[in-house]
């Protein structure tokens, strides 16, 4: 299986093959509802969780609303501390500008924290392509790394992993990428991760180039800041002579106050912990201590125009805690794979095809990967309002028409059954403004109900091809009302 998601179908397609796989299914339900239920009881203890959620919406407003002047203060602390700021317009520069960095130091080989947005732009493919090989440290990161998988979650990696299929990827795969797998290796948990710890140690004390992300940089004082639970990326952001980070633009926090508001608000939401076990945070560089040579890469790549759109831009407030994913019925069915993005989930399918747009066929499929039930908004830490923003590019999507494949290009054309849908939608809206009709054909639908299709017809066939038409009750709400209370039919 390929490392990167370039040429994958559209989220119907790669759904329908998803749900089908008992075993996928299975390892989603189980990590996802244990996630979901520790993260309801880390919330639970926070008596003023809601104030928090509020605060933290607030100050990404501020800052998306006054990015140039943060990021351009951010320059000044980075670079007073003693690093080096690098700007990327796309992932193509910014690819090119790491690359270089690594080369002038004449080294090959690089140890990476885990990080969102060096997988967003395909770094280590890029370097790969360099003759310069990354080795991922994060231990769901190593485990998609050595499967030559695909990332399926934010926080969890290799979520659609079990035990057991882990066993057997060290066991095949860890002696080609460096110490191999103990003998006898079992699927225990400690012996999986006793087996990881070894094969990695070796390259961080050999490693003399570390390349990261970052989940925030504070701008008064050009500190950079990664939470974790493990303590490798701490191994990378202190043991080689070079640092690297590549970070959106968007993580961006104005002051120290602001940054604990999150420091709060991530672990809880994220690994229900009430902090998280190692937050590292380095201020450009120290002679007697860490990196000699620290550099920021700051990724653009789609944000600024994402930051134009005045409700889609709300997206750039995501602090990458999953907490989206953990609960979403249709991640859970379908697998973070089937959405074509390191960013899969809610947040993915209304933050990729901003960054992306929505011309090619994966991206004008996305916002529709929701059922709209909202309970993503209810868990953001943030209060992304990710069911509004799927509307408002399913919008987007619509007005442009759907994306049609001719050969080996992708055009776009008028959108197909619009004009259906409209007509629908003024049918609706002339029998909702008329309630005599509305109750009659209510009355007449009830009367009828034993004569109700299984399946629409022309293009609501669609539709109902993959849900159960609803059942039509014996007799109208406000028949029932009438007759159970005795009142009056107001709206007659």
């Amino acid at each position: 299986m390929s490392g990167t998601f370039i040429g994958m179908p559209a989220f119907p397609q790669a759904a329908r093959a998803s749900v089908h796989d008992a075993t996928l299914r299975g390892n989603l339900r189980h990590a996802t509802h244990t996630i979901r239920g520790k993260r309801e009881q880390a919330v639970a203890e926070v008596a003023d969780w809601a104030e928090l959620r509020e605060a933290g919406k607030r100050i990404k407003d501020h800052v998306l609303r006054h990015l140039d002047r943060y990021l351009v203060q951010l320059e000044e602390s980075v670079t007073a501390a003693g690093g080096v700021v690098h700007w990327a317009a796309d992932a193509e520069e910014a690819n090119r500008i790491v690359a270089r960095l690594v080369k002038e130091t004449g080294e090959r080989e690089v140890v990476k924290v885990k990080s969102m947005a060096t997988q967003e732009i395909g770094l280590n493919e890029a370097l790969q392509a360099e003759g310069i090989r990354a080795y991922e440290t994060d231990l769901a990161e190593l485990i998609v790394q050595l499967g030559r998988d695909r990332p399926s979650h934010i926080l969890v990696p290799a979520i659609h992993r079990n035990r057991g299929e882990i066993r057997d990827i060290f066991t095949r795969e860890m002696g080609e990428w460096g110490r191999p797998a103990p003998e006898g290796l079992t699927d225990s948990p400690a012996e999986l991760a006793e087996a990881a710890r070894l094969h990695l140690r070796e390259k961080f004390l050999r490693a003399k180039v570390g390349i990261s992300g970052a989940n925030f940089m504070v701008a008064e004082t050009g500190t950079l800041v990664v939470v974790e639970s493990e303590g490798n990326g701490r191994m990378c952001l202190t043991l080689p002579e070079t640092l690297i980070s590549v970070v959106g633009i968007e993580k961006t926090v104005p002051s120290w106050r602001d940054l604990e508001v999150f420091l709060q608000t991530l672990p809880r939401s994220s690994t229900a912990e009430r902090m998280n076990p190692y937050t590292s945070m380095w201020t450009g560089t120290r002679d007697e201590d860490g990196p000699r040579a620290f550099h920021l890469v700051l990724l653009d790549n789609g944000r600024t125009d994402t930051l134009a759109d005045e409700v889609g831009r709300q997206a750039l407030r995501c602090i990458r805690c999953s907490a989206c994913l953990n609960v979403c019925p249709v991640y859970e069915r379908a697998g973070g794979h089937a959405y074509g993005s390191v960013y899969p989930g809610p947040i993915g399918a209304i933050l990729s095809p901003q960054l992306r747009g929505t011309r090619s066929e994966i991206d004008a499929s996305l916002p529709y990967a929701s059922s709209l039930c909202g309970a993503c908004y209810e868990v953001c830490p943030v209060a992304i309002d990710i069911p509004e923003v799927l509307v408002h590019l399913r919008e987007r999507v619509v007005e442009g028409g759907p994306v049609i494949r001719e050969g080996n290009k992708v055009v776009l054309r008028p959108a197909k059954g619009h004009a259906a849908e409209r007509a629908a939608m003024r049918a609706a809206r002339w029998a909702l403004t008329r309630p005599g009709a509305l109750r009659t054909a209510q009355r007449l639908a009830s009367r009828t109900r034993r004569l109700r299709p299984r399946t629409l017809p022309g293009p609501g066939r669609a539709w109902s091809g993959t849900r159960d038409l609803p059942p039509v009750p014996p007799e109208p709400f406000r028949d029932w009302w009438q007759r159970t209370r005795g009142g009056k039919d107001e709206a007659k």
